[in-house]
């Protein structure tokens, strides 16, 4: 594995938006080798300023539907995405959702665990 990697999360305002970004949060808070990228400041950076550290670490993006947008962001930028996971893809592979774009119940915290598992799998096969 290599020394960090850094995972970019879905800022949708969907459900599963959130549980993408909460599945990140936890990996983050729960892994010394995990960093998690600000898709806000990454579109608003017109100038590609932050774009050495973008390309630092290889990137985990955790998209929350089939539009891929974290993905064509950086790509957008030439920045390289090592991995993808698309949340709703995994979760109906599970046959659980996440229902509220805001909070999450005990099913979107299900989801959660579902995704942070997926994520680990992704990190330790970099």
């Amino acid at each position: 594995m290599t020394e960090k990697v850094a995972l970019a999360s879905c800022n949708g305002m969907s459900p599963n938006g959130l549980v993408s970004r909460v599945a990140v949060g936890d990996c983050k808070k729960e892994n010394e080798n995990v960093i998690s990228i600000c898709m806000g400041s990454t579109s608003a950076d017109i100038e590609g300023e932050n774009n050495p550290m973008l390309k630092k670490y290889p990137i985990i993006s955790i998209n929350g539907c089939s539009n891929n947008c974290v993905n064509r962001i950086l790509e957008n930028k030439g920045i390289n995405v090592k991995q993808t996971i698309e949340v709703g893809e995994v979760l109906k592979h599970h046959n659980i959702s996440s229902k509220d774009p805001f909070r999450l119940d005990d099913e979107g915290e299900k989801c959660v665990e579902i995704i942070k598992n997926e994520i680990i799998k992704k990190i330790m096969g970099i």
